[in-house]
This record gives C-alpha cells, structure tokens and sequence, in this order.
C-alpha cells in the first residue's frame, strides 16, 4: 500500500506516482549502512573537500567568497534536488528525461502499516530515501567542481542563479540519459560507473564555457596569482581522496565484492596519478611541487571514476597514468596556447579527465568483473553527446543570466576581491 500524505492527493491524479514498494525484511541492513556512510562521505568531498581544494589555490581576499560559493551550492541544490532534481534524473518517464512521479518526493515512504517501503529499482535492496541521499551528493559535487572555472570574479548572484539552473536543465537529464534504466545512452550501452560522464566532464565543460565566456581574470598572465596557502589545498586533497571511497566504491550500491574493487581500483588509480604528475614535473620543472601531487591525485581520482567498477588493478594503473599525462598537458600548454583563465582548472582536470576516463572504461573494461561487455566507439559517442549538451546549454544559460543580471564583477570590485564586495567581510 502506498503512503498516503496531503501532497500525494494532490499530486497523484497530476502525475501518476510509481509503486516501487517492497517489504521491509528485504532490505539489506548492511548494503544500507554502507551507503548512509557513502553518502556522508561524498558529501565531505564537497564541503569541506572542494571548499578547501580550491581556497587554498586563490588569492587571500577571495577564500571567502570561494568558500561561500561551494557551501551555498550545497544547499542550493540539496533543496532542488528533494523538489524536482531527483524525479526528472530517476523516474522511468522518456528516454530523455524523468518523469513527475517523485516531484516533492511524492510517493517515498520509509514504511507503512503494510511493512512496505519505497526502493528505486537501481537500489532494490536499500530505503529510496538513502539512495536519494547519496545522489543528492553527486549532483552537488558537479556544481561545485564548477565554481573553480569562476573562481575570483563572477557575482555571487549569478552563480547560484547558473547553479540553480544547471542542475535541473543538465545535470538531472544526463544522469537520466546514464544512469536511469531507461535512458538513452544506458540503453545504448554507454558505461559510466560513479560520473565520470555524468559528474565530469557535465562539470569540466560547463566550467570551460563559463571561463571562456567570464574572460581572464585582471591580470591575468601579466601579474603574478600565487596560491594563497597551499596546506588548505593539501588538506582539501586527502579529504577528497578520502571521501572518493564513498563515491567510487559507493556506487556499487551494496556492500559487496564490487565495491570492494571499485574502492581498491579507486586507490591504485589515484596514487599512481599522483606519481605520474611529480614524475612530469621533474622532467619539465626539475622538482615536483606539492600542487602537482594534489593535483596529479585528483586526475587519477577522475579518470578511474567511470571505469572503477569495471576495471582490475592493471587497468586503474594505466587508467591513472594516461589520465595525469593528459591532464598535465591540458594544464600547463593547452590552456596557456588557447588563453583561457580555467582558474582552477575544473576543466583541464576534470573535463580532460573525465573524457580521458570514459574513452578508457571501453579500452580495459573487464566482462569478468562487472559483466558489462566495453566498447570504444560506444563510450566515445557518450563523450561527444555529453560534450555537446552540456556545452550549449550552459552556454545558453550563462547568456541569459549575463544579460538580465550579469556574469563578473566591476573592475573595481575585482580588484578589491570578493570576500569584501560580495560578503561584506575580509580574512584578517
């Protein structure tokens, strides 16, 4: 029996709410703890994983404002998310997008009368309302990886307006496109384990049209940008690297032998990143920096994401050290060659490293580890699809927002930074 609530009555006759009800005795109390815990954890990735990654990096009279846009993003999209967000991205609907059946989580229940509660099909052995949770958590990392392309000079307003936008117009429809049954590129066979589609290169490319259309940053080539402190993005990394088990091995959505590989692949894989980065950075620089093996770590972190619950140990190796070289190159001669001002680089490393990764899983993905049969073209056609949407919608979004209210900052305001123009407060 379903729960009856005064928003169901309601809705139901509008939308026509699903029936994914199962009996109590069949959830799995160890599959659900282990996502509760994943959750948690991908959130921590967020805040204060990217807040911290990414402060550390700018210059001291921005951390704030930095900070700020992360956190708000948190909440921003938590709050969409419960609304819309999760029925337009994990409903049966079309092909191309969700339907109503979970609008204001119409139809969740955690238990009735009857001993039943709802599960999505995706998660059948866990409460609907810890796997909304802890797809909650991707959606809000996507947005906030993207606040290091405008780090430094957009409007406070303007990013939560692109953010509030973004999530429901491109992040929601894609992860339906990936991860939903239905959808379109799932039935194609496009294989994307924990976002490296989905969350990566939708964040990289939003990021690079959002630098791209912001412009550099005052100064930009011509004054010197050093990273404020350096031990914040250090600390950010190991919470990142940290919460990135609950990302990759949470996304086998059981506590089983799956998860297991993802979180081992997920830990070859971002080590060997980080080796590889110090290992260019010799050759080019003669010494490795502590940035470097931050952000060597993430590439591999990025590129084993789509691949982790598919690949063995040789694959995470060579996943991890094709994607820090591409990223490397990416960082340090593509963005220079091209002069865009990727501040944070959100899509040199993750848009680089998520394309990188998805091209990846159909070179090493193991049948006998997932069962998943990998094809090249497949994941490429997946890459250009994804590329191509989130690129003109973002776009499209970012146009409207600066011709209602605008993108950036005055000059001046820029100069005095956002810490002070935006929060009406400054770092002592």
């Amino acid at each position: 029996m379903k729960k009856i609530t005064i928003l169901s009555i309601f809705l139901a006759p509008l939308f026509g709410a699903d029936d994914w009800m199962t009996s109590f005795d069949k959830i799995n109390s160890g599959d659900t703890a282990w996502i509760l815990i994943s959750a948690a954890l991908v959130l921590f990735m967020t805040m204060p994983g990217i807040a911290l990654f990414y402060a550390g990096m700018i210059r001291k009279k921005n951390i704030l404002a930095t900070m700020m846009q992360n956190y708000t993003t948190v909440a921003i999209v938590s709050v969409l998310w419960v609304v819309i967000g999760y029925s337009i991205a994990f409903t049966s609907g079309s092909p191309f997008v969700g339907g109503f059946d979970r609008l204001f989580l119409n139809g969740v229940s955690v238990v009735s009368s009857d001993a039943l509660l709802s599960v999505h099909p995706n998660a059948s052995s866990i409460p609907e309302s810890v796997f909304i949770v802890f797809q909650m958590t991707f959606a809000i990392i996507s947005c906030a990886i993207i606040t290091g392309a405008f780090a430094e000079r957009i409007k406070f307003s303007a990013l939560c307006l692109f953010i509030a936008i973004w999530v429901l117009a491109v992040y929601a429809p894609t992860a339906h496109w990936v991860w939903e049954g239905s959808g379109w590129l799932a039935s194609h066979g496009v294989l994307d384990y924990a976002g490296g589609t989905v969350v990566h290169i939708n964040a990289g490319i939003a990021g690079l049209v959002g630098a791209i259309m912001l412009k550099p940053r005052l100064g930009y080539k011509t004054e010197a940008m050093p990273p404020h402190n350096l031990v914040l993005t250090l600390i950010g990394v190991a919470m990142l690297w940290f919460g990135w088990f609950g990302f990759n091995a949470g996304s086998a959505v059981a506590a089983d032998a799956r998860a297991g590989m993802a979180m081992l692949t997920t830990q070859v894989a971002t080590a060997i990143g980080a080796l590889t980065w110090m290992v260019l950075e010799i050759i080019y620089k003669n010494k490795p920096s502590a940035l470097g093996f931050a952000s060597g770590a993430v590439c591999g972190l990025v590129g084993i994401t789509p691949a982790a619950g598919f690949v063995g140990t040789s694959g995470a190796l060579a996943i991890g050290i094709l994607t820090a070289i591409a990223c490397y190159y990416a960082v340090t001669v593509v963005k220079r060659k091209l002069n865009y001002d990727d501040s944070l680089d959100a899509f040199g490393i993750h848009g680089i490293g998520g394309i990188v990764g998805a091209v990846l899983t159909g070179v090493f993905c193991d049948e006998a580890i997932s069962g998943a049969t990998g094809s090249i073209s497949t994941q490429i056609i997946g890459v250009v699809i994804t590329v191509v949407y989130s690129g003109t919608i973002s776009y499209v979004i970012l146009k409207i927002i600066d011709k209602t209210i605008g993108l950036r900052v005055s000059k001046d305001e820029e100069r005095e930074g956002l810490d002070i123009v935006s929060h009406g407060e400054r770092l002592g």
